[in-house]
């Protein structure tokens, strides 16, 4: 048994739904990479398809997956007021005729009113959710604790709640979502030229550390760059590495990454999570202007503004790179007032 098909069976083990629209297109950007002077592709899992798609999808597929095998009635999550993760869990409750409480934290200060009633926060309320707040923006245990309890309401009323977790102390179950997309990128590159690196979004590190472990465990050593878009790199890089050996635990592997395989870049973060920065501003217009492709301010504005860094600075001058779009654009409305 081949390396992929090794893997593919044992993601099958794995309860899941199937709602993307896969696999998502493979593109050049060749306005953008001439002006950073490279050769720039993108792979657009903004196309997932499922309630304005987005890297997200991917991942609930297993959630929403596990949590009608364990016969749920009723899907818990938690996540910032802008959540993609928060709306598209809503959404997927919702199709699989769950009903959805969700929990917006206070991860942004200063946020206006546009910030708290467009955008994603408009979407969730279309889909007739019960929204609860949680004051703390930075303490992921006292989140997922909050929503367990509302979990223990919900029970003592005879309802079957699951809830999809925020910290590290739980199975990363949505990074499977991400070990899968490894594959379907790499019958994708088949007929192209190896890439130099891949660029994604580095936050709750289920994305990042999903793909890295799938790349990793079907033999491509292509170099993944997470770009921080929550946290310092400090921070970030054990994060990661520690994602990466729960997914081994996760599959019944052992020493898939090695640790010195975790790289990532926090050039673009300040002043810190769902706040603009002229990178990220400049990074918005440009691929808008250029490619005619949306970015969020978010999440893949700061992730192309630090691919944007890394070129101008050299390290990926002249190289063939893949941006990895992971979605969010709902959120430009939430920020219509500083675009």
């Amino acid at each position: 048994m081949s390396p992929v098909e090794r893997l593919a069976t044992n993601l099958r083990r794995f309860p899941k739904v199937d709602v993307a629209h896969l696999p998502t297109p493979l593109e050049k950007l060749s306005n953008l990479g001439e002006d950073l002077g490279l050769s720039l592709f993108v792979k657009r899992d903004d196309c997932t398809g499922f309630a304005f798609g987005g890297n997200k999808v991917r991942q609930l597929e297993y959630y929403i997956g596990d949590a009608k095998e364990k016969d749920a009635d009723t899907v818990l999550i938690t996540g910032a007021v802008q959540s993609n993760f928060v709306r598209t869990a809503a959404a997927m409750a919702r199709r699989f005729g769950m009903q959805c409480h969700i929990q917006l934290e206070e991860r942004v200060s200063g946020a206006g009113d546009l910030y708290r009633s467009n955008g994603n926060v408009l979407l969730d309320r279309l889909l007739g959710v019960t929204i609860h707040t949680f004051p703390v923006g930075g303490d992921e245990s006292g989140a997922d604790k909050a929503l367990y309890k509302l979990a223990d309401d919900l029970r003592e009323q005879g309802h079957r709640p699951y809830v999809i977790t925020l910290g590290t102390d739980h199975p990363p179950l949505g990074a499977l979502g991400y070990v899968e997309a490894a594959l379907e990128y790499n019958a994708q590159r088949q007929d192209l030229d190896a890439f130099d690196a891949i660029v994604v979004g580095s936050g709750s590190a289920s994305t990042h550390s999903g793909l890295l472990y799938g790349l990793r465990a079907i033999g491509d050593q292509t170099p993944v760059i997470g770009i921080c878009v929550r946290r310092a790199a400090s921070l970030q890089k054990p994060r990661v590495e520690g994602r990466v050996d729960d997914i081994d635990d996760l599959l019944g592997t052992n020493d898939t990454v090695q640790h010195g395989d975790v790289r990532v870049f926090d050039g673009a973060l300040t002043p810190g999570y769902g706040k603009l920065n002229d990178i990220t501003r400049r990074a918005i217009l440009d691929t808008a202007g250029r490619e005619g492709l949306f970015l969020d301010p978010t999440y893949t504005g700061k992730v192309m503004g630090g691919l944007m860094m890394l070129a101008e600075s050299g390290e990926l001058s002249g190289k063939r790179v893949l941006f990895w779009h992971t979605g969010g654009q709902p959120g430009l409305f939430a920020y219509a007032d500083q675009l």
